[in-house]
């Protein structure tokens, strides 16, 4: 049922002014709409929300991921622009150079300006042909 509807990301922040500025200036994104209550943008043919959040520290696993067309040129893009990308060195996870491979795609990690895990990925030609 839910499968035949588009999915809205809600991403909390804890200093919406702030998180604004490394979404539109960092990450390019332009606001749909915008209230003391959040940010609407859209991305692709979804959307995401930041909204203020008193919850405490961001979750410690990824919130949202966009899937590219060339991971490298993204990454080189988003690194020009500040964005610094996570290093994990875990017997299931290893990144180098800041991209981890993994079964069916390459994925990279980053933070947000409030702490938010946030992943850009590629998938593998040989998977997208199944």
């Amino acid at each position: 049922m839910l499968g035949d509807f588009d999915l809205l990301t809600t991403l909390p922040v804890a200093d919406l002014g702030r998180a604004r500025r490394f979404y539109e200036q960092t990450l390019g994104f332009t606001p749909v709409s915008a209230d003391s209550a959040g940010v609407r943008y859209r991305s692709g043919s979804g959307y995401f929300e930041i909204y203020p959040s008193l919850s405490g520290a961001p979750a410690q696993h990824t919130l949202a991921a966009w899937p590219v067309d060339d991971l490298h040129r993204v990454t080189a893009e988003l690194r020009a622009k500040g964005v610094v990308f996570e290093e994990y060195d875990y017997p299931e996870l290893k990144t180098e150079n800041g991209i981890a491979e993994l079964p069916h795609e390459w994925s990279a990690w980053f933070k947000d300006s409030e702490g938010n895990i946030l992943a850009v990925s590629q998938l593998k030609q040989d998977f997208r042909s199944r």
